[in-house]
């Protein structure tokens, strides 16, 4: 990460211009560069109202981590966006883990500026590393995306488009991390199982007759 102002930055193609990366938080480039790709002035304020609430947001669900949001004009009407979030854990050196989360947000307004059509693009990359010694290193990692469209009414006020990508990004996460938890980790336990048991068939057996 590259630390530019007060805030830490990730660094990514959504915010690299040649061998720099532009903060979202101060708008300006490490290393410095003259004229450096920036967004309009109209993104530029929906960038910094975006990056303020997913900064909550990432305090609230992740506590802890860096968050950065990025947001540019499309050249036939509409605006997209991509919203960044990093949490690294390292649990007394014995567990290391890590969660990427990519979401990338397309939004098209209609009806009289009355309603947007938006789309979401959500990744979610999550590692996780035990090392002990004795027992060797184990890595598991993988990553899970997924897709969603929706309309929604916003106002003349740009925060609203805020408010409604930021429902969805909710949503998404909160639908991911249950998948993760339930079916692919879920899986993985019962590959487990089947494959080594914890203790001896006999003893298995007589406590799956117990539970009858």
């Amino acid at each position: 990460k590259a630390v530019v102002s007060t805030q830490s930055t990730g660094l990514c193609d959504y915010n690299r211009d040649g061998d720099s990366y532009r903060s979202p938080w101060s708008n300006e480039f490490f290393p410095p560069i003259e004229d450096g790709n920036a967004p309009s002035d109209r993104m530029r304020k929906l960038e910094e109202q975006a990056n303020d609430a997913f900064d909550v947001y990432r305090e609230q669900y992740f506590d802890g981590g860096i968050s950065s949001c990025y947001f540019w004009d499309e050249e036939h009407g509409g605006f997209s966006g991509a919203i960044l979030i990093k949490k690294t854990g390292d649990l007394k050196n014995k567990f290391r883990s890590s969660w990427d989360s990519i979401h990338v947000i397309e939004a098209h307004e209609k009806g009289a500026g009355r309603n947007a059509h938006y789309k979401l693009i959500s990744t979610v990359m999550l590692w996780l590393q035990n090392t002990r010694e004795g027992s060797g290193q184990m890595d598991l990692g993988g990553s899970l995306s997924r897709q969603v469209e929706k309309d929604l009414p916003v106002t003349a006020d740009m925060f609203s488009h805020i408010v409604n990508i930021g429902g969805m990004v909710e949503r998404m996460e909160n639908n991911i991390r249950g998948i993760l938890e339930t079916v692919y980790f879920g899986r993985t336990l019962t590959v487990l199982n089947d494959m080594r048991s914890l203790v001896d068939l006999e003893s298995k057996k007589a406590h799956d007759k117990l539970n009858q």
